[in-house]
């Protein structure tokens, strides 16, 4: 969450935790779910680290916490976003690079973030794909009262290698529509 956050920092300049709430619900919520509370214990951490700096201002008689990015925290987004993908929830590392893509100037380093996504989800397709087949050859073993147990069981993993195939679908055309440079 903290990397989205810089992210966003970056592409909207200085926010307080209200209008990073709000930004949240109308962008990445549609991938990632972020509590108030998770975004101010987000906060806090970039701040201890130095990602961010905050100060206080005063707003109609308010006084605001103001939070804005810092040049160490500019470069721990830009690391982030071409480092390979981690975490256990590929769809939302993808995705979270996805929606602040335009953020990296480089047409060739954006390109090569999307082929490090694809990449990314080829190798869990195949992982899946394998379990599939090892999966398949003991299908004949199931005892007769879980069968059904096993068939959603398998139709669960069907759908896990759909949704792989069409992310991976999805994302090759995003690479033939990025311009090509010369």
């Amino acid at each position: 969450m903290g990397n989205v956050i810089l992210g966003l920092l970056l592409l909207l300049g200085p926010q307080t935790l209200y209008s990073l709430n709000k930004q949240f619900e109308q962008g990445p919520s549609l991938f990632y779910r972020a509590s108030f509370g998770s975004l101010q214990s987000a906060l806090r951490t970039l701040l201890a680290a130095g990602s961010v700096r905050m100060h206080e201002e005063t707003d109609g008689g308010r006084l605001k916490k103001v939070y804005e990015i810092t040049d160490a925290g500019a470069a721990v987004f830009h690391a982030w976003i071409r480092s390979p993908l981690s975490g256990g929830d590929l769809e939302v590392a993808a995705l979270s690079r996805l929606f602040l893509l335009g953020l990296v100037e480089d047409a060739d380093e954006r390109r090569a973030i999307i082929d490090g996504i694809m990449a990314e989800i080829e190798g869990e397709l195949a992982g899946l794909e394998g379990y599939a087949v090892a999966l398949d050859a003991q299908a004949a073993s199931v005892p007769a009262e879980y069968r059904e147990v096993f068939r959603y069981q398998r139709a669960t993993l069907d759908y896990g290698v759909t949704a792989h195939l069409a992310a991976l679908t999805w994302f090759r055309e995003l690479a033939a529509s990025e311009p090509v440079v010369e």
